[in-house]
Order: C-alpha cells, then structure tokens, then sequence
C-alpha cells in the first residue's frame, strides 16, 4: 500500500517538474521578445505526442512539447525549423525533455495549420558507447 502513496507522490513531483519546465520556457521566451532579442514570442504547451516517437520514458497523452509562434501570421517552413534547431541543437534540454516523458517537439505558427514535428530522441545522443572492450574482454 505505502508504495502506491509513494508512486502518486513521484508522479505529481514530476507533473510539477514539467510544468515548472514549460513555464520557464514561456517566461524565458516573453522576456526576450519584450527585450527586442527575439522577433515573436514564442509559448510552449503540452500536448498528445507521435506514438511513432516514443520512448521508454514517455507519457501517455502527454508526450508532445508544441511551440505555438506568435508572428500574427504564418510561419514559412524555413521559420519554423529555424525555431525547432534553437530546441534541438541544445542536447542538454532535449535531454531534459526526454527525462521528464516528451518525445516530441512540435513548432506551429498562430495563424494558419502548418507545422513541423521531430522526434527528440532523434537528437539526444542516446545509445552512444558507455566503455570499450579490452582484448580480455573485460569493459574498460
């Protein structure tokens, strides 16, 4: 019984974790355009991600990281990648996106149904080689 308590406890720590991820992001994103370093401002959500993404640590229904840009009209598909290399370019967050149940980074503009998607663990670095081999066959 104690462990259920103990796994609702982990849950709603991790929800808050993520949540506190997201807005981060969105206050981080709202400071640089109303400082003039960012030409749209841009709001992160949580949404369904790409079962096709998925991942050990991914969540159910909730495993989407969308970035809506709010440019007042519709993004070209040059923008909108440029947006997703910002996110997947810095391996230290799509890790931290991994971690806490995203698998998918969505980028869409406010105007217009357009959008792109990847797969984070596309660009996490994941599986690289954890040691070497010896001739004895011994991990080093």
């Amino acid at each position: 019984m104690w462990n259920k308590i103990i796994d609702v406890v982990e849950w709603f720590g991790e929800m808050g974790e993520r949540r506190r991820v997201v807005k981060s992001f969105n206050n981080a994103s709202k400071r640089s355009f109303i400082s003039g370093k960012a030409p749209t401002m841009l709001e992160a959500k949580i949404t369904m991600g790409e079962s096709e993404y998925a991942h050990a640590f991914s969540k159910f229904l909730t495993s989407g990281f969308r970035i809506k840009a709010l440019a007042g009209r519709q993004l070209t598909n040059y923008e909108m990648t440029e947006i997703g290399k910002v996110i997947i370019d810095n391996k230290n967050f799509v890790r931290q996106l991994i971690s806490l149940g995203w698998d998918t980074l969505y980028v869409y503009s406010d105007n217009g149904t357009n959008g792109l998607k990847w797969s984070l663990k596309a660009y996490a670095n994941i599986g690289g080689q954890i040691g070497t081999i010896d001739d004895n066959n011994e991990l080093k």
